[in-house]
């Protein structure tokens, strides 16, 4: 391979490396162990039933059985 050759294909790696340090610093970089962490924390999270949803129920229950007033036919 001649010398030509490398130098076009460091420069060819060169350039794709930078158009994708954003992806690739995401992925490898500093942040990237905290964000894996955080993540597989995130991953064993789940929705716990709660006593509000009853509440919501029952309120809503209260408001249907309200007694209510006719409103009056205006007067010409």
């Amino acid at each position: 391979m001649s010398i030509v050759a490398v130098v076009l294909l460091a420069g060819a790696v060169a350039v794709l490396v930078a158009a994708e340090w954003p992806r690739l610093e995401r992925l490898v970089g500093a942040d990237a162990r905290r964000h894996r962490d955080r993540a597989r924390r995130k991953a064993n999270f789940r929705v716990l039933h709660s006593e509000s949803d009853d509440f919501a129920a029952s309120v809503e229950r209260d408001l249907a059985n309200l007694p209510t007033i006719e409103e009056r036919e205006e007067r010409r």
